[in-house]
């Protein structure tokens, strides 16, 4: 339960829960390791999971932010339902018509099996 509160969730924190629980020799390559191996499976394990009700999904909110990730300036993307939920998002460098598209096109297909929207609303 410390863990909770005390860390904040970075790799090298990881590594130092993993020693602390008596798991010496794990550091936080191997951790970004697996994040970069699993983490695209069991999205695609997980997707059905994260389906949204078709009479959410007839309407999207689609917004963007300019955000601060790793010390870096991003441009955060977001899809959202009617009913609130996040249907997907991207972060993307650069706020041009490439990363929008890119964006909507990946949003439309990683949703294509609840149907596509009726209205897609935009600030």
């Amino acid at each position: 339960m410390r863990w909770y509160c005390r860390y904040v969730v970075s790799y090298r924190d990881l590594e130092e829960m993993m020693t602390s629980a008596g798991r010496a020799g794990r550091s936080h390559h191997d951790s970004h390791r697996w994040v970069q191996k699993y983490a695209p499976e069991l999205d695609k394990q997980t997707r059905w999971y994260r389906q949204v009700p078709d009479w959410q999904a007839s309407s999207w909110r689609v917004d963007e932010t300019y955000t601060r990730v790793g010390g870096k300036w991003y441009y955060l993307y977001r899809a959202i339902t009617a009913g609130g939920q996040t249907l997907d998002f991207y972060l993307s460098p650069k706020r041009n018509v490439a990363a929008a598209k890119r964006f909507l096109a990946k949003t439309l297909r990683s949703n294509a099996s609840a149907g596509f929207p009726r209205v897609i609303n935009t600030d």
